[in-house]
């Protein structure tokens, strides 16, 4: 969510954007270390969050270097048809929604 990281950047917050290509096996020490740097994790996933690329990295982030994490996904509902775009926007994938998870995460640091 590169785009969500500008918009946090144009508020005063560098956001780290990691590109987690597999959920399993999930690159823990870039988990370890973006734990360890940045004090606070925020997950985005295009999915359900229950089974995803957050539960793997919340493991992680458990057994590794504990930090406050937020979770942005589809919080167990089942997807319908459109375009991304309404999609997105419909189950709180949007930049904005992103940013909200940044901003509940950073209070809690």
């Amino acid at each position: 969510m590169r785009e969500a990281a500008a918009e946090l950047r144009q508020d005063g917050v560098e956001a780290r954007v990691l590109d987690m290509h597999t959920i399993k096996p999930v690159d823990e020490e870039a988990v370890e270390r973006a734990a360890r740097e940045t004090g606070a994790i925020v997950t985005v996933e295009e999915h359900v969050l229950n089974g995803g690329l957050g539960s793997e990295v919340a493991w992680a982030v458990a057994r590794l270097h504990a930090v406050p994490m937020e979770f942005v996904g589809i919080d167990n509902a089942y997807a319908e048809s459109g375009t991304p775009q309404q999609l997105f926007a419909k189950y709180g994938l949007m930049p904005s929604d992103v940013k909200d998870a940044v901003n509940r995460v950073l209070a809690r640091k």
